[in-house]
């Protein structure tokens, strides 16, 4: 069993970064491939970006490429989300969450986090 916690979310104006964070409980995170995506309201949850669990690979999705940038430290059981450069349309909760696979299917994941709001002003 894995519990994730999300932290970092806020307002930010159109350009402007943010770090997203997200602690993982437990002793088996350094086993687990990490994924963070996005539901904007009325929409359905998409796929952002994700990391091998040595981190050695990231996957990104279109909308953040050259962006956003996935990062985990196992140590500290710990994966982030850095957002530069921040749209209007970035605007969603944002979870992070945890599973076997690579992959930018959300039904894939097993484990999610509670998730943090980021809202970008225009």
């Amino acid at each position: 069993q894995v519990q994730l916690v999300e932290s970092g979310g806020g307002l930010v104006q159109a350009g402007g970064s943010l770090r997203l964070s997200c602690v993982a409980s437990g002793r088996t995170f350094s086993m687990y491939v990490m994924g963070w995506l996005r539901q904007a309201p009325g929409k359905e949850r998409e796929f952002v970006a994700a990391i091998t669990s040595s981190g050695g690979i990231t996957t990104y999705a279109d909308s953040g490429k050259g962006r956003f940038t996935i990062s985990r430290d196992n140590a500290k059981n710990t994966v982030y989300l850095q957002m530069n450069s921040l749209k209007p349309e970035d605007t969603a909760v944002y979870y992070c969450a945890a599973g076997r696979l690579a992959t930018v299917q959300a039904r894939e994941y097993d484990y999610w986090g509670q998730g943090t709001q980021v809202t970008v002003s225009s």
